[in-house]
């Protein structure tokens, strides 16, 4: 006996990088249960294949997913979990002020907004005597990929991250495309920066645009209101602890 088809809705989000519009429907739920797998597993090799795996599933394979910034992934991310369990998360948050009472959260998560750093800009100035800068491109998911993830990097693989978003560096009116060096080239002139270069060049890093939402938690013992910041998927998925804002 043939079973009748379920069909799924369509909707359309605009890609935060590029005002890009795009269309996509709900997780199925064998694609939820991927993902949660995924996610509950810690392994961010595991967790980058799984999502890989479903956005090209449910933008239709419109998209080329490993191309995306991060910050692209998960904002296209929370807006499918939103139309595929609830806009409303509900969490039980530990309660900073006491550091042991849980106290309740809703988050409307298809509010939820990438937040530019008001100090962010992706031409890393150097040498401002020599113009001497690196014109940056957001981390991918093939880029993240090539490295052991973002939570413990080791040396080689900060410096495959940084190597890995170059667009080109330049010096006066010369330009150096990435994609025209090696990466021992690449490696080579990174590693002969100033540690006070390096810092300008992490700070691409620590301020480029990032899912982020900040919301208040009440202690119910002490009646304390305190802010919390949720970022990034694991913690609007509820398998990590939100930071005091």
């Amino acid at each position: 006996m043939t079973l009748p088809i379920v069909e799924t809705p369509r909707y359309e989000l605009t890609l935060p990088s590029t005002d890009t519009k795009v269309q996509y429907r709900p997780f199925l739920v064998k694609e939820e249960k991927i993902l949660y797998i995924a996610l509950e597993s810690g392994d961010e090799k595991q967790m980058q294949q799984a999502t890989k795996d479903i956005l090209r599933s449910v933008t239709f394979d419109k998209l080329n997913v490993e191309e995306l910034p991060t910050f692209d992934v998960e904002y296209i991310f929370l807006q499918v979990r939103a139309k595929s369990v609830g806009e409303i998360a509900k969490f039980k948050i530990i309660c900073p002020d006491d550091k042991k009472t849980y106290g309740d959260v809703e988050v409307d998560i298809s509010k939820v907004e990438v937040q530019v750093d008001d100090a962010h800009t992706n031409n890393v100035i150097l040498d401002e005597g020599r113009k001497l800068g690196v014109v940056m491109k957001y981390p991918n998911m093939k880029v993240l990929y090539t490295t052991k993830g973002v939570k413990s990097l080791s040396y080689e693989d900060i410096i495959g991250l940084i190597t890995g978003c170059v667009d080109y560096i330049y010096e006066g009116e010369k330009n150096y495309p990435a994609s025209e060096s090696t990466s021992e080239e690449l490696k080579s002139f990174f590693e002969g920066l100033s540690q006070n270069q390096f810092v300008k060049l992490r700070q691409f890093f620590d301020t480029m645009p990032r899912l982020r939402h900040e919301t208040k938690v009440k202690n119910p013992k002490t009646g304390v209101e305190s802010t919390i910041t949720f970022s990034g998927l694991q913690d609007f998925f509820g398998l990590a602890s939100p930071t005091i804002a």
